[in-house]
């Protein structure tokens, strides 16, 4: 698909800002959604200068009433054929070595997963009384494997996994495509806040790249670097003693954001 009307959460910087600059051209509208408004506005306006129309909603995903409000206006004014739950967050084990707790766990399912949940639902009845449009849902190759120190931020990605997985066994057949996406590490602040290895790291810009090509095709998936999903995939396969030895393989500490 060629997008032309287009929601992405978290752009105010990573990932859903180069998304939102590399869709950028004449005849698109995109509608930016994040916490930032001053950073929303600098990816407007470079937006703006490649020739596309910008909407800006500031605010938390976890604002499930607002956010449906505004997304379903953008929509009744301009239907959209591209829905992006991008927005994220990490949390895990502290350079001291304590454990993430309840308070950053449950942030982190809330953003990652029932924020998703809070962009794609209210749009869902639109999508499918038209018979057509697309969802892509950001996860990560941290959603086919439970790593030691991040519990939670797994357990988000791979809810939102699952969740994507079945949205688009449902939905296909009545004309609205899924794309679940799963990257590996890329630079990133989060990416950043992640002390120790990062294998087979890509840039900002080529994961964005990706991902448009992704959509470009109506893929279903995107895994990237694909042997790194490959890989944690496989460790399910493993009994659990060898899996979890394997996967204290690539032990990291978080720093706060």
């Amino acid at each position: 698909m060629t997008p032309k009307s287009i929601i992405i959460t978290g752009a105010s910087r990573g990932l859903g800002a180069e998304l939102a600059r590399q869709w950028a051209a004449p005849g698109v509208l995109l509608g930016l959604i994040g916490r930032d408004a001053q950073a929303l506005a600098e990816i407007a306006a470079a937006c703006e200068a490649q020739g596309a129309t910008t909407r800006i909603g500031v605010l938390d995903v976890r604002e499930a009433g607002a956010l449906a409000e505004l997304v379903l206006g953008w929509d009744d004014a301009a239907p959209l054929d591209l829905v992006v739950a991008n927005a994220g967050i990490t949390s895990g084990t502290r350079p001291d070595g304590g454990l993430e707790g309840h308070e950053a766990a449950t942030r982190v399912l809330a953003v990652n997963l029932q924020g998703a949940v809070n962009l794609v639902e209210p749009l869902l009845p639109r999508l499918l009384a038209r018979g057509a449009g697309r969802v892509a849902l950001v996860s990560s190759v941290a959603a086919f494997r439970g790593l030691a120190d991040s519990p939670a931020y797994c357990a988000s990605k791979a809810g939102l996994w699952a969740y994507g997985e079945s949205l688009r066994a449902a939905l296909g057949p009545r004309g609205v495509g899924v794309t679940n996406i799963a990257p590996g590490f890329f630079d990133s602040a989060m990416s950043r806040r992640f002390q120790g290895r990062h294998p087979f790291k890509l840039s900002t810009e080529a994961a964005a790249a990706r991902i448009l090509a992704a959509i470009a095709r109506d893929s279903g998936r995107c895994i990237f670097p694909r042997r790194m999903g490959f890989s944690l995939r496989l460790l399910e396969l493993l009994p659990a003693a060898l899996a979890d030895r394997a996967t204290r393989l690539f032990r990291f500490k978080v720093t706060e954001g």
